[in-house]
């Protein structure tokens, strides 16, 4: 039996059930260093690349602390919260609470999760009835908090996971007020796939001489993960999508923009040009991006075209392509996004689109990733698209010229064969000749004689006199 097997964390017999049912047989390289550090009780922060299991490698450890206070009581105050979960996006806190029931589901503990978006009424009455592991977002969680729906005094595990994602979205001042509410005396873990200089001094001021556990280089890409970047003009990138779809045999791919206007864009062309497309992005309610997340998870949609609220801790198994249509603004967003593929060993393959555009984006990228990268050109097929194709700028271009022999011949209206023009009046070839005498104009010939006053005056009209002056 493998050192890295389950059985040898020695878990309680609700929780090894749990993970035997969910076909978990070897540890990744972040739960075999994590697990027994947490189990320990000492504080954590790990750096692993995205899709390595970071979640069971805190999720587990906790639950199985958390065991002494299992009971089967009814009453909220023998449930308080003894286990926050915080997490940057609504998609990510739903995939950890899902996580995290499948691992509790055979005992007494309770679990729920509170994010935006979604009415509070139920996520109130959930509260209320008491819950031990509570997995929020930082801005629902306060909202929460406030109204007295949680009381967060008997904690004492904290998580922060993604938590440089947090930062970047400005949670920072969020997190201090959340975990203002919570004992000192508790467990802290942090875990990240990037670890910049913010958050290692995030992690000097509320963890207490954590274990720091790095399973491979901060900031460093799967190695199961086939990388291509292709040169490719911003008119062509959709034509370039397909086109690897249809040569690789794709059958589901992330395609990831750095808008949301782009994103709503480019997955209506894409679904006009008969693949089926769903998109992701900040402007579609809670309800939306649930649904468009489970209608990808069971194959129904091909292409899911989303923005970095995607990218980070989304576990869809077996995405076999990520593209990115924009190279990311951030070149840490690079390491989330074709996280999304070849996850937990399995291969995946991550194109990114460069156009010319892109010349400081991808010094940043190299930057990170400390490595020269290699440009491609790619190969198009003969077949093109025909037709008017729309350039983007209001104006229309002919993709292909050639025309079908089964086609009447376009006329030649060149100038050699133009119709013969009509014959010329020689009266129009005549030079001007100006009249022998010159005449006056009409309305000068009536004009009055030249007087004193003007002929525009009426004169006064004269009376006989009575009298006659001396």
């Amino acid at each position: 039996m493998s050192d890295s097997a389950f059985s040898k964390l020695s878990l309680a017999e609700p929780l090894a059930r749990a993970v035997a049912e969910m076909g978990y047989e070897s540890m990744t390289p972040i739960q075999e260093q994590a697990i027994p550090v947490v189990l320990a009780g000492r504080d954590v922060m790990g750096a692993a690349q995205t899709g390595t299991g970071k979640t069971a490698a805190f999720s587990l450890p906790l639950l199985q602390r958390l065991l002494k206070h299992e009971n089967a009581s009814t009453s909220p105050a023998r449930h308080p919260v003894r286990a926050l979960v915080l997490l940057p996006t609504r998609e990510l806190a739903d995939q950890v609470a899902q996580q995290v029931k499948l691992y509790a589901k055979h005992t007494n503990l309770r679990s729920a999760v509170v994010f935006g978006g979604m009415d509070m009424k139920p996520q109130t009455a959930e509260l209320k009835r008491g819950v031990e592991v509570l997995v929020a977002t930082p801005g629902r969680l306060l909202d929460h908090i406030e109204a007295k729906n949680a009381v967060l005094n008997q904690v004492e595990y904290v998580v922060l996971d993604e938590a440089d994602r947090m930062l970047d979205i400005g949670f920072l001042p969020d997190l201090q007020r959340i975990l203002s509410y919570l004992p000192k005396q508790r467990t802290t873990l942090l875990f990240s796939a990037t670890f910049s200089p913010e958050i290692k001094r995030l992690a000097s001021s509320y963890l207490q001489d954590p274990v720091t556990i790095e399973v491979s280089r901060p900031n460093t890409t799967a190695s199961t993960v086939e990388q291509h970047f292709y040169s490719v003009p911003d008119d062509d990138k959709r034509r370039a999508v397909r086109q690897i779809v249809r040569q690789r045999g794709i059958t589901q791919a992330f395609v990831f923009v750095n808008s949301k206007l782009g994103c709503a864009r480019l997955a209506r062309s894409l679904e006009r040009e008969g693949l089926k497309t769903t998109a992701l992005h900040g402007d579609k309610s809670q309800d939306e991006r649930l649904k468009a997340l489970d209608a990808f998870k069971k194959g129904e949609v091909d292409l899911l075209v989303a923005t970095d609220v995607a990218a980070r801790g989304l576990d869809i198994k077996d995405v076999p392509a990520v593209f990115n249509f924009d190279v990311p603004f951030n070149a840490e967003d690079y390491v989330h996004r074709i996280g999304r593929t070849g996850r937990a060993g399995a291969s995946g393959l991550a194109v990114t689109l460069v156009s010319p555009s892109d010349t400081r984006l991808m010094a940043d990228l190299e930057k990170l990733l400390k490595r020269k990268i290699e440009i491609e050109a790619i190969e198009w097929d003969d077949e093109r698209p025909r037709g008017r194709i729309n350039d983007g700028r209001r104006a229309w271009r002919e993709e292909d010229e050639r025309r079908d022999e089964r086609r009447e011949p376009r006329q030649d209206f060149r100038r050699d064969a133009r119709p013969p023009s009509a014959p010329k009046d020689p009266f129009f070839e005549q030079p001007y000749e100006p009249p022998a005498r010159e005449e006056a104009p009409a309305w000068e010939a009536n004009k009055p004689a030249s007087t004193r006053v003007s002929a525009n005056i009426k004169p006064k009209r004269k009376v006989a006199a009575l009298f006659k002056s001396e």
